[in-house]
């Protein structure tokens, strides 16, 4: 109770708490929620760059779809390939962050060297080239995006294992004589659960942003599928007359990158103590 009252105490993560909810709700219920659900896919060019009005909120784009629509049911998909790609990353990241922290010696270092390699290359230009390198797919920017994040995971996770690998109940555990995975399993992970739980609130809101990217370079997903990332690379031609192309799907990943930045920084200020303390 005493973290719920907290946690109520900062108004810009319990903002961010209603977008997140707020967004999943309407990606859960999207077929019911938009207004013109054939239009994901089917096209009516008689109704072709309509400016926002009455029957059409968000107005059409170039093929007479519904923007509106299409905004609301391509949320389903942007959480879809944030939800997937930070559980990959985390089942990679975490075990590797968990056994590089604990064990010592020439595999620890191997594990913690290749993660370095990969954390000091951009990781949106390494995703481009491994969705370049893949083809063009929802698919392939997928597995882009869990190949470039899976070493924040394990940073962070090898930096807390390494903190609570030198604590007394370790030590006691090991003179107990129990073995290094129930150790590392059933007590170092859940000491090191906050700043997982941190690292993956956050790294949804920046997934959807790269995801996003990637769409709009042509490098995630191919039309027709309402992606909000690709909507605003099909407006640019369209630019600056149908003002509205552009405006509601990078409104939607603004908002939704927000409220899990928001959230994120929320929790984290929670779960760290130090950092409760100089609030």
């Amino acid at each position: 109770m005493l973290v719920v009252r907290k946690f109520a105490q900062d108004r810009s993560a319990v903002f961010g708490l209603l977008i997140v909810l707020a967004i999943a709700f309407i990606a859960i219920f999207g077929p019911w929620l938009a207004p013109y659900p054939q239009d994901a896919t089917v096209s009516n060019l008689s109704r072709r760059l309509r400016p926002p009005s009455a029957a059409f909120p968000f107005g059409t784009d170039n093929l007479g779809r519904d923007i509106l629509s299409r905004v609301i049911l391509g949320a389903r998909g942007a959480l879809k390939v944030a939800l997937l790609v930070v559980a990959a990353s985390m089942a990679i990241g975490v075990p590797l962050g968990l056994a590089a922290g604990y064990a010592r010696g020439w595999a620890s270092e191997l594990i913690m060297r290749v993660t370095d390699v990969f954390l000091a290359l951009p990781q949106l230009i390494l995703a481009l080239a491994l969705a370049q390198l893949l083809g063009p797919s929802l698919e392939s920017a997928m597995i882009a995006l869990v190949v470039t994040y899976w070493p924040f995971f394990t940073r962070i996770v090898y930096a807390e294992t390494r903190r609570l690998r030198t604590s007394l109940f370790v030590d006691a555990l090991e003179g107990l004589g129990a073995s290094p995975a129930r150790i590392v399993f059933l007590h170092i992970l859940p000491n090191a659960a906050s700043p997982i739980i941190v690292r993956a609130t956050i790294g949804l809101g920046f997934t959807i942003l790269v995801a996003a990217t990637l769409g709009f370079l042509g490098m995630g997903a191919t039309p027709p599928d309402p992606d909000w990332g690709l909507a605003i690379s099909q407006s640019r031609t369209f630019l600056p007359a149908a003002w509205w192309y552009a405006t509601f799907p990078g409104l939607a990943i603004l908002v939704t990158v927000l409220g899990f930045n928001l959230l994120g920084d929320g929790l984290r200020d929670i779960m760290d103590p130090r950092l409760r303390r100089s609030r």
